[in-house]
């Protein structure tokens, strides 16, 4: 039955199920990361975001109310009260930090003449003979049973605690303009050397491909010695040109290609007709070039959203340059333990990047198969 019209091959398939499962893997951790930006700080630090939706044991370790509120009970002193601020559900509880779950609600531990019982909603009752003395009540290990929290104060904390929300706008400063200079610039490059006869076209065709290949490391240090010597280092318009310079061999190079293979009949009837270059670059160019210039903004958006390197070479540290993958640097620095901030973050983060891919993603399809339908 295979290669019947309307029938599936089995390579098909495989080809089907295989995209499906990498799609799967790709997922997964975006998932996560979303799931655990909207659970509890300490259920987010003892299990994992895949147990979210069902109640977990958390080991706490809680103190009894102080002795001086002890009161007079019969002929022994009574100290009462509740280990949680709500009702909870308790497990188990100790008095020894090497058996914390020791004792089960209901139980009388006994601890230096003083008598103490759990019950499971969490009320305590701590009862002696002697009048309890001391400065701070007594320790107590608690084994409670807690349903799913989800919050959204890891967003409330880091939009406007954390300094996200000025790097967020850092960020936008630095891609936009980093995103349209160089299709710009990109865009009547790769006309000219597609459509206009000039001296050197090809030399310039094969540097531009020469420039392809040269590392983006080696020329940090000596573009931000350029940018320093001309007045323009760590600066906005330092780190725009600099993404501009690293993306342009790129875009040239896709754009020229596709420029360069529309119809040779229409450019031509738009010169009969008296059109000069930079009509039909405007006029027929641009328009029929939309999902190529698309696919590469797409590409270069992502590219400068999520780039830390240039950005720590060409801007500062302080609040008012700081982007948000050198945000999320200095709080796994400073707050690597806060989970639930940094996923927060990180899922602010690539809000953006998901919504320009998602929303552009057609003309970035339509841009990469348009070189195997069109003629040249």
């Amino acid at each position: 039955m295979d290669n019947i019209a309307g029938v599936k091959s089995r390579l098909t398939w495989v080809v089907n199920l295989s995209v499906l499962v990498l799609v799967v893997l790709w997922t997964i951790p975006t998932f996560g990361l979303l799931v655990s930006s909207f659970r509890d700080r300490d259920q987010i630090s003892t299990s994992g975001w895949w147990t979210s939706l069902s109640a977990g044991e958390r080991n706490l370790t809680l103190r009894g109310a102080d002795p001086d509120t002890a009161v007079e009970d019969g002929d022994g002193w009574l100290i009462s009260g509740s280990l949680f601020p709500e009702p909870a559900v308790v497990t188990a509880f100790g008095i020894n930090a090497n058996r914390p779950t020791e004792f089960a609600p209901g139980d009388v531990a006994e601890r230096q003449g003083a008598f103490i019982r759990v019950e499971p909603d969490g009320a305590y009752q701590i009862t002696s003979l002697e009048k309890p003395a001391g400065s701070r009540g007594v320790r107590i290990f608690v084994t409670s049973l807690e349903q799913p929290k989800f919050t959204l104060d890891n967003y409330r904390n880091v939009l406007f605690s954390e300094g996200i929300g000025r790097s967020f706008i850092n960020t936008f400063t630095v891609t936009i303009p980093a995103t349209i200079i160089p299709i710009l610039i990109a865009a009547f490059a790769a006309y000219a050397l597609a459509w206009m006869e000039f001296p050197g076209r090809s030399l310039l065709i094969a540097t531009v491909v020469g420039l392809l290949v040269v590392p983006l490391q080696m020329a940090l240090i000596p573009l931000l010695k350029l940018h320093n010597e001309i007045g323009i280092g760590k600066d906005y318009l330092g780190i725009w040109l600099a993404h501009t310079g690293f993306g342009l061999p790129m875009a040239i190079y896709l754009l020229r290609n596709y420029i360069a293979g529309l119809p040779r009949e229409i450019i031509e009837s738009a010169r009969v007709d008296g059109a000069t270059d930079f009509d039909i670059f405007r006029k027929i160019v641009l328009p029929l070039s939309f999902p190529a210039l698309a696919s590469f903004a797409i590409f270069q958006f992502l590219w400068v959203w999520n780039d830390l390197l240039v950005a720590t070479v060409f801007l500062g540290n302080n609040e008012d340059q700081l982007v948000m993958t050198g945000r999320l640097r200095e709080l796994l620095g400073s707050r690597g333990g806060d989970w639930e901030i940094l996923a927060a973050s990180a899922f602010v983060s690539i809000a953006v990047p998901l919504g320009v891919f998602f929303g552009l993603q057609k003309y970035l399809v339509r841009g990469l198969l348009s070189g195997s339908v069109k003629g040249g």
